[in-house]
């Protein structure tokens, strides 16, 4: 039989190559490509957070990679305090979905066990930096310099609160009686900073946080350093405190104000989080949607980018909901 091609050791190698590629290809493909026969359809709520901070912008961007992936599935964004308030929400069914970071995930179950045992994750997503910011030329060169000032603490039922109040306890410094405490959250403590209506906010969130980023290209602001010392006496004071570490904020977060230096602070790590009653199969597609969209949501929104597969089953302390376990288990290598 007559060989329509020529067998060199060369082309066998190309072929090889080729095939290899298109094996590459493929199970990419295969990774990427929707699940099952048909996508999921319906209505979900998820929470999100205030304007101006990370959790909303990236709820937005996902309600647009999620319209694309289930295109019969309508997304209600709901505006939220942030993490207490998104916990809250979905334990109690008046969300299906929501953002929040682990140590208000373990509050709220240390007093709401029963509600709390419908809770579930699906996804690790990226860590909250608590950010103290205050005006360039105020005399306020640690938290302990706090006691007497209006302190931005985060509004009721936020994430902010819960961690602002742990710190101020930490430095000996009580939220209620020490300080003026003030409730404004992202979307209003930067201007009021600006306006020398308060002396100082705190905000937990992702890096670089947008409204954050404007303030430092408006106003002449720093940073106070939260140290690793805080962060022990929080380990000591309550258990859900196991969730945060000492950590350093990137110099790259807030260049025009950090010129090149980091910031010791607290960091703590954000979920996904859903609850064990929600469909598998629609938990599943949004697990994928979560970890496909990472690049082209990281564009706009930073935090998006640290998304990894590796990490995202981590989500202590929940266990992860049965949708998002078939998801890991689908493309574990």
């Amino acid at each position: 039989m007559s060989k329509l091609f020529p067998s060199s050791p060369g082309r066998r190698r190309a072929l090889q190559g080729t095939a290899a590629g298109a094996v590459v290809v493929g199970l990419l493909l295969w990774w990427l490509l929707p699940l099952g026969e048909s996508p999921p359809s319906g209505t979900i709520a998820f929470s999100t957070g205030t304007p101006r901070g990370v959790y909303q912008e990236y709820g937005e961007r996902l309600r647009n990679a999620l319209g694309k992936d289930m295109p019969g599935l309508k997304v209600k964004l709901l505006d939220s305090a942030g993490s207490q308030e998104n916990v809250a929400r979905v334990a109690t069914g008046r969300a299906g979905f929501a953002f929040a970071a682990a140590d208000a995930v373990e509050t709220y179950a240390l007093r709401h066990r029963a509600e709390a045992g419908r809770l579930r994750g699906v996804a690790r997503l990226y860590d909250d930096y608590v950010q103290l910011v205050v005006a360039r030329d105020s005399n306020i060169q640690s938290v302990t310099d706090l006691k007497h000032k209006r302190v931005a603490t985060g509004l009721p039922d936020s994430g902010v609160r819960l961690i602002a109040n742990r710190v101020l306890r930490a430095a000996d410094i009580d939220p209620e009686k020490d300080i003026t405490p003030v409730a404004d959250g992202i979307d209003t403590g930067p201007a009021h900073l600006a306006q020398g209506r308060i002396d100082a906010f705190f905000w937990s969130g992702g890096l670089p946080t947008k409204g954050i980023r404007e303030l430092t290209l408006k106003s002449d602001v720093r940073f106070i350093p939260i140290g690793g010392a805080l962060v022990a006496k929080l380990h000591a004071a309550t258990p859900s405190a196991q969730y945060y570490r000492a950590a350093n904020m990137p110099e790259s977060a807030y260049p025009q104000v950090q010129h090149g230096s980091v910031v010791p602070t607290i960091a703590v790590s954000n979920l996904l989080i859903t609850r064990t009653d929600m469909d598998p199969r629609l938990t599943e597609w949004v697990t994928r949607t979560v970890i496909k969209s990472r690049d082209d949501i990281g564009t706009h929104v930073h935090s998006a980018q640290l998304v990894d597969l590796r990490t995202a089953i981590y989500t202590d302390p929940l266990p992860l909901q049965e949708g998002a376990r078939r998801y890991y288990r689908s493309v574990k290598p």
